[in-house]
C-alpha cells in the first residue's frame, strides 16, 4: 500500500470551537468515539474530549497511557491526556479547568444513563444537548481522508477481482464472504468496514441478507456488498453478478438498476439537494414499475463511519458540497427472481463526482 498523506486533524479542535457561538454552548463533551478520533487521532476504545475555550483534555483509562500519548503527539493535537480509571477520577480530570456556564453534550451520543452521571458531575454548569457539531465538520473530507477512503476502495476492488472466479466453484455465501475478507486482510485493510453480505438467489431479494451456507448456483443474482478500512476510513462497494445467463427477467432488473445508478452518479455534484440524488436514481425505477421494491435510500455519506452525513434519500436536507464522500447505491428487491444493488463511493466535486471505487460493472461472469 503506498504511503498516505498526512492529515490536518491539529486544526479541528479549534474548527469545532468556531461553532460554539452558534450552538450557544461554552464548551462540549464530545463522547462518541468516532468524534473523538477525528478531534485527536486516539482509536482506544474508552476515552471522552472535554473541549473548553481555552483548554482540551482527552480522559481514557490505564490501557491506553501510552497509546493516547503517542497518538496524539503524531497527530500534531494540542490537548492534554489524563488517565482516570474509576468515575471519581474521571469527574475530576474533567472538571479541572474552566467550562463557563453551559457544557454541551453529544445528544445523539449520550444515553439516559449518562446524562443523569453528568448532570452529578457538572453541578455548576448548565448541560446543553448539541446535534452534530463534530459530524458537521467530518462531512466535508481534506484531501488525506479522500486518500485513505480510495485506499479502502483500492483494495475492495483488488479483493473482488481476486476471488469473483471462486463462484464458479459452487462455493457458499459464507466461504465466498470470508475469502473476500481474507483478501482485503491480506492486501492490508484493518478490518471490515461492515458485515460482509454476499446474498444469492432468493436470499438476494432481502437487502441486508447475511451470508449462509448456501451453495451459489448457476445463472443466479448475486449481490456482494461490502468494504474495508484503512487508517480509520472505510470503503463501500455493491456488484451484483450471475455465473452464468441469469435469465431474461433478472437481466432486466439489472439494466434497469444499472441505468438508476448512473443516473444518481450522473446527478452529484456540489451545489445539488441531496434529494435530488435520489430522485434522480428513484425515477428510472419508478418508471419502469418497481418503485415499491427499491425500499432504501440511494446512498450515505462515508468516511470514519460507514454511514455518516450526508444522507442521500427522498426526505433528506442537506445539500452536497466539494468534499462530501457518498454512495449512489439503487437496488430492486423482488421475491421469485432476487435482487439487484450496484453501488459505488464517490468524492464530490466542483462540477462532478469522481469515482472511489472502480471495480467493472457487470453481470455475467
Amino acid at each position: 500500500m503506498t504511503t498516505l498523506p498526512t492529515m490536518d486533524v491539529g486544526s479541528r479542535i479549534a474548527r469545532l470551537r468556531s461553532t460554539f457561538e452558534v450552538a450557544e454552548i461554552d464548551a462540549l463533551l464530545v463522547t462518541r468515539l468516532p468524534n473523538v478520533a477525528y478531534l485527536t487521532g486516539f482509536t482506544g476504545s474508552a476515552g471522552v474530549v472535554l473541549v473548553t475555550p481555552g483548554d482540551a483534555v482527552l480522559v481514557t483509562d490505564g490501557r491506553y497511557a501510552q497509546q493516547s500519548t503517542e497518538q496524539l503527539a503524531h497527530a500534531g493535537v494540542t490537548a492534554r491526556v489524563e488517565i482516570a480509571s474509576t468515575p471519581a477520577a474521571q469527574q475530576a480530570a474533567l472538571t479541572t479547568s474552566p467550562i463557563g456556564t453551559r457544557l454541551g453534550l453529544e445528544a445523539h451520543g449520550v444515553t439516559w444513563a449518562q446524562q443523569r452521571t453528568y448532570s452529578e458531575w457538572f453541578t455548576a454548569e448548565t448541560l446543553v444537548p448539541t446535534e452534530h457539531l463534530v459530524e458537521g465538520l467530518r462531512a466535508v473530507k481534506e484531501a488525506g481522508e479522500v486518500a485513505r477512503i480510495k485506499a479502502a476502495c483500492d483494495i475492495a476492488d483488488e479483493s473482488l477481482a481476486a476471488v469473483l472466479p471462486r463462484l464458479k466453484e459452487g462455493i457458499t455465501e459464507r466461504a465466498f464472504a470470508l475469502a473476500l475478507e481474507w483478501e482485503m486482510r491480506g492486501r492490508g485493510a484493518t478490518k471490515t468496514s461492515f458485515d460482509t453480505i454476499v446474498a444469492s438467489g432468493p436470499n438476494g431479494a432481502k437487502p441486508h441478507a447475511r451470508p449462509t451456507d448456501r451453495v451459489i448456483g448457476e445463472g443466479e443474482l448475486v449481490v456482494i456488498d461490502f468494504g474495508c478500512v484503512v487508517d480509520g476510513y472505510c470503503s463501500d462497494m455493491t456488484r451484483t453478478v450471475s455465473v452464468g445467463d441469469p435469465g431474461a427477467d433478472a437481466r432486466k432488473v439489472w439494466d434497469v438498476v444499472a441505468a438508476s445508478q448512473r443516473a444518481g452518479r450522473d446527478a452529484v455534484r456540489a451545489g445539488i439537494e441531496c434529494k435530488s440524488v435520489d430522485l434522480a436514481s428513484r425515477a428510472v425505477i419508478d418508471d419502469a414499475g418497481w418503485g415499491e421494491a427499491f425500499a432504501h435510500g440511494t446512498g450515505h455519506g462515508v468516511g470514519l463511519e460507514i454511514h455518516e452525513a450526508p444522507r442521500v434519500s427522498a426526505t433528506a436536507d442537506a445539500t452536497l458540497e466539494a468534499g462530501h464522500v457518498v454512495t449512489v447505491e439503487p437496488g430492486v428487491y423482488l421475491p421469485g427472481i432476487g435482487g439487484v444493488r450496484i453501488e459505488d463511493t464517490v468524492v464530490v466535486t466542483s462540477d462532478g463526482a469522481e469515482a472511489l471505487t472502480e471495480f467493472p460493472k457487470s453481470l455475467v461472469i
